[in-house]
């Protein structure tokens, strides 16, 4: 058990004198392993603790946000579902008026498909007339010649309609756009009607009536990726038309007139 490489008294030698000197190392070496187990068990002890600590704080932040995430999830949902609940009202609301415009329309619609069908009537009624007449010799030249004095009132009242049709494009197009101001709209609106106040031709076809129709009446627009500005409106092309087969039907009782004038003189 002796080391030759160390000096004497290096070793740990048996006790030679018997008085216990030589356990001295081995207390020596108890003292540190001693002070080494109470520094862990006291390490240990003491991370354990902070350890449990910090899990608690973490547990607690966890549970915090847990609640808060659910409160803010349970705002949400209550806050999604009444914006729905109003947004189904006014879709109501909405579908109620729409279906109102359209009996409107619809009614609009029939009223001047009888209207026209009345005028057709007319019109072939005296073009049977005028035929009758163009072949009665003297009358027949009367009729001609009225009928060409005519024309020029006829060709004043067709421009008149094309003026009137280009308008109620304009302001049909207003009406339907988002991008051009509701004034715009109101403009043009007041010059048609400023035009059949004043236009004696439009007093004769008593078109401003026909107009307030379809200022209050003519909400139809066509899809919004449309770019045809002719295909918005709907109760406008209507009056349109039974405002020239109205025209028509102005020149033929004008000629009338104007023969049952002559014979009148001639008698």
């Amino acid at each position: 058990m002796n080391n030759l490489n160390d000096p004497p008294g290096w070793n740990i030698q048996p006790d030679q004198r018997g008085d216990g000197g030589g356990n001295k190392w081995n207390y020596a070496l108890l003292v540190p392993m001693l002070g080494l187990a109470a520094f862990r068990w006291i390490w240990t002890r003491e991370s354990q603790r902070e350890i449990g600590e910090a899990k608690e704080r973490h547990d607690e932040a966890l549970k915090s946000a847990a609640a808060n995430l659910e409160m803010k999830y349970k705002d949400a949902l209550g806050e999604s579902r009444r914006s729905a609940a109003l947004l189904e009202v006014e879709l109501e609301k909405e579908r109620h008026r729409v279906q109102g415009y359209r009996r409107a329309l619809v009614s609009q619609s029939q009223q001047l498909l009888e209207e026209r069908g009345r005028l057709r009537r007319e019109r072939e009624g005296l073009e049977a007339e005028r035929r009758r007449l163009a072949r009665a010799g003297a009358a027949g030249v009367q009729y001609r010649a009225a009928l060409e004095r005519e024309r020029e009132w006829q060709g004043r009242a067709a421009l008149l309609l094309e003026e009137l049709e280009a308008a109620l494009v304009e302001r049909q197009d207003a009406y339907c756009s988002v991008l051009l101001p509701r004034d715009r709209r109101l403009e043009v609106e007041k010059n048609l009607l400023v035009k059949a106040a004043t236009d004696p031709i439009a007093a004769e076809l008593q078109l401003e009536a026909g107009l307030r129709d379809i200022f209050r009446h003519d909400r139809h627009c066509a899809d919004w990726l449309n770019t045809d500005k002719r295909r918005n409106g709907r109760l406008m092309w209507l009056y349109l038309k039974y405002w020239e087969l109205q025209v028509q039907l102005q020149k033929f009782k004008k000629v009338e007139d104007s023969l049952l004038g002559s014979q009148s003189n001639l008698e």
